[in-house]
């Protein structure tokens, strides 16, 4: 067992340092922006269907007109880009391939097969609820959102700073299946 884990110990160490070093790039721009860099973990359980897992980094720019999400994986490539903009949502692949839609919601449907509704996520990185829809939200002691149910999810927000919260995390579980996604804010 000792030699076993001798062998295994520095690919581990590798990997770990690999993934250290593959933080998301910042993504460039004119004007001032809402921007995040970070790291992602999406755990997905559809009904009968296998269960999938990622994580990676994420580079987040919105400038309230535009919004580009870029994902990256542990390793530093580039997995897929997004960009939002009024009307029209695209989704590029790392292979160059393209899908589009009129709304983030519509895009995520079309990509998953079955409806996804994601677009109180712009808000929610805020630390915001989304604008007209109905929300079950508590407060902490400093007015800050904490959590909320909204749009069949609940999210929970913690580790704010000056910008937002540091750490949000999404779970939903409807008859489609059961999705959970937590965005970690990296601080520098």
């Amino acid at each position: 067992m000792m030699a076993r884990l001798r062998r295994v110990w520095p690919a581990l160490a590798l990997a770990g340092l690999l993934t250290a070093c593959a933080a998301p790039q910042r993504i460039g721009g004119q004007g001032s922006a809402f921007e995040r860099q970070g790291r992602f973990a999406v755990n997905l359980q559809p009904a009968g269907a296998a269960p999938y897992a990622a994580q990676g980094g994420f580079s987040w720019r919105d400038d309230d007109r535009v919004l580009r999400l870029d994902l990256v994986s542990p390793l530093g490539s580039v997995l897929a880009r997004i960009r939002v903009e009024p009307g029209l949502s695209v989704l590029e692949r790392a292979d160059g391939s393209r899908e589009s839609a009129p709304t983030p919601d519509d895009l995520l449907a079309l990509v998953w097969g079955h409806p996804m509704p994601v677009s109180g996520l712009r808000h929610w990185m805020r630390g915001e609820p989304a604008p007209g829809l109905v929300v079950d939200a508590r407060r902490d002691g400093r007015d800050r959102l904490t959590s909320l149910r909204q749009d069949g999810w609940d999210v929970r927000l913690s580790d704010y700073d000056d910008q937002g919260p540091g750490r949000v995390r999404l779970s939903r579980l409807d008859d489609q299946g059961q999705w959970r996604l937590q965005l970690i804010v990296d601080r520098s």
